[in-house]
């Protein structure tokens, strides 16, 4: 009784593969190495132990050339679809598309995602529209604290000092810091404000341990306790300031994309500052350790473009 030969999966690689189809095509060893870029010895010798270890004839070999057995045709056939699904699966793995797996937990702070949210999310989801987003919004040092322990993926923040600890930081995008003040305020008048100009008005702030309130009192160049004019009107967001400046109460600080969050208010004059740095820096950060960055830059590239630049600067 005949035994055939041992299947052995290891036998059949993607080279043999390329070699069997190329031979076919060109009916010539020969050819068929110049176009794989291999020396024929290796391909003839690599398809002849093929053969022997499975047991069957693909090419019949004469003085003319090859040509196909009746076995080879088939078996030809199947390499050519195996190449083929092979091809579709590489093109999949570098169509552009990130490597998504599972959701992404954004975290996002209040004065940002108000105003940056209306004009990324819907590029995101256009981008990517299988990816999962679900936002969480809280304070710069809770973000991090989350995003350190793995309750979180990524964070929209404005950049502070060490923030790049442990972690990637991709910058977005500069944006502005204005002044507010009420319409009849005799600082209306004025083309830009500088810090003298604050240092006795009524500066309204955000309440503790939001960055902007720290970056508004480095703006106007204040320590804590040197705005004692308007210490009894703190806030937790921007929208709440923004109504205190309306009815006249004070001054206080927006970053540029709050300025026209809801459209314009008559009420209120907005002026810049005039003075260097009265800006942010606005990024996306990521652990260094997860494996995902390159999904993630590619996250940020859709931010970067979805951000309206005429909206970062003063107007």
């Amino acid at each position: 009784m005949a035994i055939g030969p041992t299947f052995d999966p290891r036998a059949t690689t993607i080279p043999v593969l390329r070699y069997l189809v190329a031979v076919a095509d060109h009916g010539n060893f020969g050819r068929a190495a110049r176009a794989c870029s291999v020396a024929q010895p290796t391909l003839s010798a690599q398809i002849a132990q093929w053969e022997r270890r499975m047991g069957v004839h693909v090419f019949e070999r004469t003085n003319a050339g090859v040509r196909l057995t009746t076995a080879g045709e088939r078996i030809v056939v199947q390499a050519r679809d195996a190449l083929a699904a092979l091809q579709r699966v590489e093109e999949s793995a570098s169509s552009g598309k990130p490597p998504f797996f599972g959701p992404v937990r954004l975290g996002v702070i209040p004065t940002i995602g108000a105003y940056a949210l209306p004009s990324i999310a819907p590029a995101i989801e256009a981008a990517f529209p299988d990816l999962e987003l679900p936002i969480q919004e809280a304070q710069t040092d809770a973000l991090l604290v989350l995003l350190d322990a793995g309750r979180l993926d990524v964070a929209l923040v404005a950049v502070l000092p060490g923030m790049d600890t442990g972690r990637v930081v991709d910058e977005l995008y500069e944006e502005q810091f204005l002044v507010a003040v009420p319409r009849k305020h005799p600082l209306a008048a004025r083309d830009r404000i500088g810090h003298e100009d604050l240092a006795h008005e009524r500066l309204l702030l955000l309440d503790e341990g939001h960055c902007l309130r720290d970056q508004a009192l480095e703006l106007c160049r204040m320590r804590d306790g040197a705005h004692r004019s308007g210490a009894d009107y703190r806030a937790t967001s921007l929208e709440t300031l923004r109504q205190m400046v309306a009815v006249g109460i004070g001054c206080t600080v927006l970053p540029a994309l709050a300025v026209d969050y809801g459209g314009p208010d008559e009420r209120i004059a907005i002026r810049p500052l005039a003075m260097r740095g009265s800006s942010r820096t606005v990024a996306l950060v990521w652990r260094a350790s997860d494996g995902r960055g390159a999904a993630y830059r590619q996250l940020s590239a859709t931010i970067r473009r979805a951000i309206p630049k005429e909206r970062l600067r003063a107007r």
